[in-house]
This record gives structure tokens, C-alpha cells and sequence, in this order.
């Protein structure tokens, strides 16, 4: 399912009912019979105490370098989860440009690794960020952040406390150098605590 290994059940239960209205055979556009079996599977034993705890002990070696963002991060929320993902998917892009400018291509996957996220919930995302002219994305659907973005990146950065953690902590950066083709842009720490913001460009709110 493409969550956080530390997700709640109300975030499994969220997450699983978005993915199984796109992919349930009965919806003429998305649906996929195979993928919806294998969702309701993965449903099945994380939605069970029991099976979860044994799944979590069975695969404690394949736990990545570092938590996901969205341990930290509100990323289900209508309007404050759309908005944190919009700056997460930036700052793992700028990070990806300064430390390899001549490969700073991003597969998705690595996007979804960094961010502990389906791509499904990235869809509006990325069309709005692409729509602004923040990002690009090649024929391969690899995403590299453009001048614009690098713009307001660096122009923001210093009003935008969300922005500036995640730089800081060098957000998703093991995943980007692991499937993203780079040799390493070093450790990255999951920020405590990240607050939202409203602001120009990329609309974010501000916490009281």
C-alpha cells in the first residue's frame, strides 16, 4: 500500500479505501482485478493486529535507512495533507538538483519511498506542480525540479518553516540516492515536528 511502517489505522483505513475505489474491477477507468487482490490482501493483514505485529517482525531487515516523511507529516488531510505534499515533493527534488545537477532526475518510485506515500495521492500533486512550471517530468516519468522551482524554493525557503526543515534535514535523501541514480547526498533526519503554512505559489497555511 505504500505507507509509512508506522502508519495508524485510521491512515491504513483512509489510504485503503481511496486505492480500492480506483482499482475495483467495477470502475470502468482504473480498475485492475490483480492489484485490487493484492490491496485487499495487504488491507487484510494490516488492518489485523495480530497479522500486522508478525509481518512487522518478518520484515524488520527491509525497514528503510530512514523514516518516511509521512511519519512526520500530515500528508492525508483534504487540505493541509495536499499542501505539505506539494513542499515535500519539492524539497526531495531541490536536494536531488544542488547535490546532482547533471542527474537530478527523481523516479517516482524513489518519491513515493521518500515521502512513505502511494502515487495514487500524488496525482493532483504533481499536476499542479508541473502546471506552475515547478517541476518537469521525462518520457520515463522521472521528476526534476526546473529553474522556476529552484526559484521559489530559494525565495521561500526563509518565510517557509515547512520548506526550510525539510532542506534542512536533507528530506528523503537516502531513497533519491538509492533508486534516484546518485551516489549519495549523505544521512537524512526526519524532522520533529513540521508546521503549515498558507502562502503565494504554493498555498500554504500557516500554524496558529
Amino acid at each position: 500500500m505504500q505507507i509509512s511502517p508506522n502508519a495508524e489505522p485510521d491512515t491504513i483505513n483512509r489510504v485503503y479505501k481511496f486505492l480500492a475505489a480506483r482499482l475495483h474491477p467495477d470502475n470502468p477507468e482504473t480498475g485492475n482485478a490483480d492489484k485490487f487482490t493484492l490491496l485487499k490482501e495487504a488491507y487484510d493483514v494490516l488492518s489485523n493486529p495480530a497479522r500486522r505485529a508478525e509481518y512487522d517482525a518478518m520484515h524488520t531487515k527491509e525497514t528503510p535507512e530512514t523514516d518516511p516523511l509521512s511519519s512526520s507529516m500530515d500528508f492525508m488531510d483534504n487540505l493541509e495533507g495536499e499542501l505539505n505534499r506539494r513542499v515535500a515533493v519539492l524539497a526531495v527534488l531541490y536536494i536531488r538538483r544542488r547535490a546532482y545537477p547533471n542527474t537530478p532526475e527523481v523516479s517516482l518510485s524513489a518519491i513515493e519511498s521518500s515521502m512513505g506515500f502511494p502515487r495514487d495521492y500524488l496525482e493532483f500533486t504533481l499536476w499542479y506542480l508541473l502546471k506552475k512550471g515547478y517541476i518537469s517530468r521525462a518520457d520515463n516519468s522521472a521528476l526534476t525540479l526546473t529553474a522556476e522551482g529552484v526559484d521559489f524554493v530559494e525565495t521561500q525557503r526563509s518565510s517557509l518553516p515547512t520548506l526550510s526543515r525539510l532542506l534542512t534535514s536533507g528530506a528523503g535523501s537516502s531513497s533519491t540516492d538509492r533508486r534516484g541514480g546518485g551516489q549519495g547526498v549523505g544521512p537524512a533526519r526526519t524532522p520533529p515536528e513540521v508546521p503549515v503554512e498558507r502562502r503565494s505559489g504554493v498555498d500554504r497555511r500557516k500554524q496558529g
